[in-house]
């Protein structure tokens, strides 16, 4: 078995073992196993079934990695986005009372096109169109709307009416959350592996302490039923001009989240050539799209690759058998469901918080110095929180990129991809506003 493994991964081409592959593949399951537990109570707030979240969440997560590892052989986790999960909950249901159902079909429409620009290359024009600024904020703007969402899940921030937020009371839940943002920032700065995971872990126990968490009957039994949400998505209802905005976003961050990380972790792990190509990346944006349309028919929000896949590529990660292992570890959580489902929000909302800090924390690569890539990245990054929407900050970062370079004389500098982009921008700006 061990040997057929070692051929059909090429273990020893890439310098490691099957114990190697498989630690590798717990530690990348340790750091990114806290979506199990945040995924259900953001998607929850769309009035969607905790308990089949929980299992949907962890078969998406099983299934994409498990399908990059085998399709592409390489060492990456995928599982559902934060961020395009809280675009989903708090933009698309909450924020404009969109059904469920529908998001789900945007996410599942969003996926079929990421995959067919894949298929086709579109990807590369793409990439090549949108200044490497505007990555960057969007990547920190969503880093600054899911810590705002934590820190207003957590009860620290409340609304108010003459300052739209401020501080709320310091009841025992708002303490107990901030107790475990505290042990995982000292994790952190410990480089104590899985530390998100540890803090919502001891959060739960010191909520059953004092009474505020229900004590499990067990912590094991069969996982809840998918039933609830599986194939209910509603993908005519998607079909509408008015919704094109979200697919784009859904489809742009998911985009730009894969290829960010994979670029990254593929550095760590050797996969890129002495020309700068990295191995398998269109296998590994193939397999992104499959999975998020497989995840919408499950019933969750986009799939997209984990940064926390560099924690397992430097336990010594190479291969497919990492990213394999991985998948095996989710789904051996599906026996665990019992304590994941009596996890409460103020456990999950300092995970919120510290993911913002992951996000946001490349926002020292603008170049702040430039106003006319400056000015579209703050733009970018201030409007997602403010207005509780990515896709909103999206619009007027575009929008005002193309507006700041023409106006400055540098309009041959901006790509024909993005004059595209810029007109669906200010399509979905007006909608919104009529």
């Amino acid at each position: 078995m061990i040997a057929q493994l070692n051929v059909f991964f090429k273990l020893t081409e890439n310098r490691t073992s099957f114990r190697q592959e498989i630690m590798a593949g717990l530690t990348t399951f340790l750091t990114m196993a806290y979506i199990i537990f945040v995924n259900p109570n953001i998607l929850g707030d769309a009035g969607m079934d905790k308990g089949a979240l929980i299992t949907a969440t962890i078969l998406a997560a099983a299934f994409a990695t498990i399908l990059v590892g085998l399709w592409a052989n390489v060492p990456f986790a995928m599982a559902p986005g934060m961020g395009l999960n809280a675009f989903f909950a708090y933009t698309l249901v909450l924020g404009q009372g969109m059904a469920w159902q529908t998001a789900l079909g945007v996410v599942f429409i969003s996926g079929i096109f990421f995959l067919v620009l894949t298929l086709l290359g579109v990807r590369k024009w793409i990439i090549a169109a949108i200044p490497m600024e505007l990555r960057l904020g969007t990547a920190a703007g969503i880093g600054l709307f899911i810590t705002f969402i934590g820190f207003k899940t957590l009860g620290l921030f409340v609304p108010h009416p003459a300052t739209m937020v401020t501080l709320g009371t310091l009841t025992t839940p708002v303490a107990l959350g901030l107790v475990g943002l505290a042990l995982i920032a000292v994790f952190e700065v410990m480089k104590i592996r899985g530390s998100i995971l540890v803090g919502i872990i001891v959060t739960t126990i010191l909520g059953m302490i004092f009474g505020l968490v229900g004590v499990p009957d067990g912590f094991f039994s069969t996982p809840p039923s998918i039933a609830p949400i599986f194939m209910e998505l509603d993908i005519l209802s998607a079909l509408k001009w008015g919704f094109a905005g979200a697919i784009f976003s859904f489809m742009f961050v998911d985009l730009f989240d894969s290829v960010g990380t994979v670029v990254a972790c593929s550095y760590e792990a050797d996969m890129v050539d002495k020309d700068g190509n990295i191995r398998s990346i269109d296998r590994v944006l193939e397999a992104d799209a499959v999975a998020t349309v497989a995840g919408a028919l499950m019933g969750t929000s986009t799939t997209t690759t984990y940064i926390e896949s560099g924690s397992g590529i430097a336990q010594g990660g190479r291969t497919g058998l990492t990213a394999l292992s991985t998948g095996f570890f989710f789904l051996a959580a599906l026996l665990f469901t019992p304590f994941i489902a009596v996890v409460p929000a103020f456990a999950t909302a300092p995970a919120l918080i510290v993911v913002g800090v992951f996000m946001f924390k490349n926002v020292q690569k603008i170049d702040f110095q430039n106003f006319e890539v400056a000015l579209p990245a703050f733009l970018t990054i201030i409007l997602m929180p403010l207005t509780f929407s990515i896709s909103m900050g999206l619009c007027v970062g575009f929008l005002s990129f193309i507006l700041v370079s023409s106006f400055s004389g540098n309009i041959r500098k901006i790509h024909p991809v993005m004059w595209i982009i810029g007109v669906f921008s200010m399509i979905e700006l007006l909608l919104k506003a009529l």
